[in-house]
């Protein structure tokens, strides 16, 4: 099956339907394109996310099946608990995105690289100031020292990528991050594609037709108006 290739000046245009995704790799939908907000909003809302390397082209993915985690389904382990129960980190909300996106950026070890390259953060950045990406930090002796990033859509809130420097942070941050979404109305929390560490949390696999049909419900309906306003 042939690849659909993206204008790159005409951010309206539509993607092709899901159904057309490569089955290997896994949900590889269509190339090229840009970055724009008009772009990227269009690609969430259609359940497509942007992941590519620093030597390709902008490559857009639908896989199947789809990670997700339902707020209330939220788990927390144990361990984990008694973590969150001393307090040893200060979750806030919103105060230090470009710094989040930096640290998520940096090259890690186990993936040789990064695929968070100069044109996907100022693109994430402009989602961020226009009031559509988010980003929760964990502080300790007020220093960053883990944090998350994604995008939010009406009841949806589509994560993207976290770090952490001290042990437990991400952790933490994913969780109380969660309880805050659901506090605020959201229902549906993309996690992507599966991995043990987010299964851990009750992130459950979908069909990416369901998956569709989720967004198709909770996109378009607003969140709570106190979502992300200062905490």
């Amino acid at each position: 099956m042939q690849l659909t290739l993206l204008d790159p000046n005409n951010p309206q245009q539509d993607f092709p339907t899901s159904h057309k995704a490569l089955q290997d790799p896994n949900g590889l939908l269509a190339a090229g394109g840009c970055l724009s907000k008009t772009r990227l909003l269009k690609a969430y809302r259609q359940g497509i996310f942007p992941w590519y390397n620093h030597d390709e082209p902008i490559l857009w993915w639908s896989p199947d099946p789809r990670l997700v985690l339902y707020p209330n389904n939220l788990v927390i382990s144990k361990s984990l608990g008694k973590t969150l129960r001393k307090n040893n980190f200060l979750v806030t909300f919103d105060k230090a995105f470009n710094e989040v996106i930096a640290a998520c950026a940096e090259p890690r070890k186990d993936l040789g690289g990064t695929w968070i390259t100069d044109d996907i953060t100022q693109a994430y950045i402009d989602l961020h100031k226009a009031g559509h990406a988010h980003s929760a930090e964990a502080w300790q002796d007020g220093e960053l020292v883990g944090g998350l990033y994604g995008v939010a859509l009406g009841q949806v809130f589509f994560g993207e990528s976290m770090f952490h420097t001290k042990t437990d942070a991400s952790k933490v941050v994913f969780a109380r991050l969660v309880e805050q979404l659901s506090i605020w109305n959201y229902q549906l929390i993309d996690c992507q594609v599966h991995t043990s560490h987010l299964a851990s949390f009750g992130a459950v696999n979908c069909d990416r037709i369901h998956f569709e049909k989720l967004l198709n419900q909770y996109c378009d309906v607003p969140a709570s108006e106190l979502a992300w306003q200062e905490q």
